[in-house]
């Protein structure tokens, strides 16, 4: 089996849910999303047409408004005591106090009459007037200001937006300022002040009672806010939409939807061409959704129980059905990796699908058979080769040579020579382990110590290596002959011809429940080619020839994967100017196992 057939395999299930989606799911949504932006639109349509007509009443109220307060203070500059009082400035700080208390006494009886929260009438030249502008709260200074600077010199009003920091008032006002001149002589005479706050625009600018959160504004040409009917929120701060006051500028009333801080709003404008105002109204999208939004919970409910319903008809034909297909292919991809230990479900159906499942267990069992039988005849090879190595010579034979002549060079005192002899029977004795093929770790440490000992006895000089060995790992079940080829390997390509500077060290530890040997050298490291051709398959022909030559790297690879499966092997760590590093994985054995080359390795603790 291969990718594509995988894919093909599970593309059935994925072909029926997606037709289900297509053909049955996604025209219904379409259509319920359709239906709800149709409607949405409706409303807004209905709102905008009522919102417009409003606007226009409201403008229309506005502005009748302003031309009686406008008349209101027309009458106030034609009173003829205001204009004999400033005809001329005061020639002495007492005829400066009477101008005061007979201005103030003035404004006090016109007040009633002008449809205002308050006026003010400023001389052209407040600093000649000092009593007067303290009792207003001003100083002589206000003629430095921007504005009545402005007003002084136009003939035309104008209106200001006055913040609560500017003046006395709490809150923001709009300040409507007007030049006036004497009625004979057209002389400027002075500004009046008039100031209208937030409680006369609410008679104007009310929210309608169907639209609780619309927000009526009053927007000035440059797009500074200079009423907003809720709270003032954004009075003096530019309107939140740039591209809305430009699209404000192109007629004198218009409607768009618009998104203001994450809230999608319907936004009217009806301009005032007289004044410096716009009026927009705002009213939130979700405000004039609210009559649907019943019909889209009952319509959110229905589609979901729709989908339950469908995933539970689908669940059913992709279990009964595609699912056995499916999980039949995975288990033949699992077959590929040679992990035959899985059981075949559904062979008990006595459809298609149960002969399928039932065909493919039995050609697993006997696939798996005849992989057990391969397995037994290459540890039954494997041992028979280990047998033959082992009995070439007689052992006893050779331990009382040995012992004979250690003797004899004792007599002569050459201890180097009984030494030397001493290691060589020791290391033949560990290494041929009475024919066992466990020993311990401690014994394949003395090996390892009588290998070294014998080497620098023949090479004459000495051999640094460092032992790192943890006590509760030394007298554990091991197989034997493995450490000394790789301390053998080591010595041979790292120590030897560097002898000062060359050094080996072993360490031990026990790590998830396994035993794991570093053995680790400075030397030049393992060639790439080398090493590449250590870490590949090998041929069976080739694997034995390559065990006849000798005991090497390969040789202790082959054995550990052979006893206990392809877990446990040699890894190595190598580069140029780095050394090797080669560890060893082993797994800890019940106490006196031995493994069985024939049988399926040895268990585990």
């Amino acid at each position: 089996m291969n990718k594509w057939s995988l894919q093909l395999a599970s593309s059935f299930r994925n072909r029926v849910i997606l037709i289900f989606f297509v053909i049955i799911l996604v025209p219904f949504l379409l259509f319920a999303y359709y239906s709800h932006i149709k409607a949405i639109e409706g409303i807004s349509g209905t709102n905008t047409k009522m919102t417009m007509s409003y606007l226009l009443q409201t403008r229309k109220n506005f502005e009748m408004y302003l031309e009686t307060l406008n008349g209101q203070i027309n009458d106030l500059i034609g009173q003829k005591q205001l204009q004999d009082l400033l005809e001329r400035e005061p020639e002495s700080g007492a005829e400066e106090e009477d101008f005061a208390v007979d201005m103030l006494t003035l404004m006090s009886q016109e007040a009633k009459t002008i449809d205002a929260f308050r006026v003010k009438v400023l001389p052209l030249d407040p600093g000649a007037f000092p009593s007067y502008m303290s009792t207003l709260g001003e100083s002589g200074s206000m003629a430095d200001l921007d504005w009545f600077q402005r007003s002084k010199n136009v003939v035309s009003p104008s209106w200001y937006l006055w913040m609560p920091k500017q003046g006395e008032y709490a809150k923001p006002l709009l300040a409507y300022v007007k030049r006036f001149t004497g009625l004979y002589d057209q002389e400027p005479r002075g500004l009046i002040v008039t100031e209208v706050t937030e409680d006369y625009l609410r008679r104007y600018f009310a929210s309608s009672e169907e639209l609780k959160d619309q927000k009526l504004l009053l927007v000035s040409g440059d797009g500074i806010v200079h009423y907003d009917s809720a709270s003032n929120e954004w009075t003096g701060q530019p309107f939140p939409s740039a591209s809305f006051v430009e699209f404000m500028g192109e007629g004198d009333q218009g409607s768009r939807s618009l998104t203001i801080g994450g809230e999608e709003y319907l936004a009217d404008y009806v301009a005032m061409p007289s004044r410096p105002w716009t009026i927009v109204s705002l009213t939130p999208l979700r405000e004039l959704a609210g009559t649907i939004d019943q019909i889209n919970r009952m319509l959110v409910i229905f589609i979901i129980l729709y989908v339950i319903c469908c995933i539970g008809v689908l669940f059913y034909i992709t279990s009964r059905f595609t699912q056995p297909i499916a999980h039949l292919v995975r288990l033949m991809r699992k077959l590929e990796s040679e992990n035959l230990q899985y059981l075949v479900p559904w062979s008990s159906r006595n459809d298609e699908v149960g002969w399928l499942y039932r065909g493919v267990g039995s050609l697993v069992r006997r696939i798996e058979g005849l992989i057990e039988e391969a397995s037994m005849s290459e540890r039954r090879k494997k041992a028979l080769e280990f047998q033959v190595l082992s009995h070439q010579i007689n052992p006893h034979f050779l331990y009382n040579t040995l012992e004979s002549i250690r003797w004899k060079a004792e007599n002569h005192g050459r201890s180097d020579i009984s030494e030397m002899v001493s290691a060589l029977g020791n290391l033949l004795r560990l290494s041929l382990n009475q024919g066992r093929e466990i020993t311990t770790l401690r014994r394949e440490i003395e090996q390892v110590k009588a290998y070294v000992l014998i080497e620098q006895a023949r090479m004459g000089q000495a051999i640094r290596i460092i032992y790192s060995l943890e006590p509760e790992v030394m007298d554990l079940p091991f197989l034997r002959l493995l450490l000394q080829p790789l301390i053998e390997n080591a010595i041979q390509h790292s120590v030897r011809g560097n002898f000062d500077k060359g050094k080996i060290m072993i360490a031990s530890r026990l790590e998830d429940g396994d035993i794991v040997i570093d053995i680790a050298d400075n030397g030049a490291g393992i060639p790439p080619e080398i090493l590449a051709d250590l870490q590949k398959e090998q041929p069976e022909e080739e694997r034995y020839s390559a065990a006849r030559r000798g005991v090497g790297l390969r040789n202790v690879n082959d054995r550990l994967r052979l006893y206990f499966g392809d877990r446990y092997r040699l890894t190595f760590e190598t580069g140029p100017g780095i050394g090797t590093k080669i560890t060893v994985r082993h797994p800890v054995l019940e106490d006196g196992d031995r493994p069985d080359p024939s049988s399926d390795g040895p268990k585990k603790i």
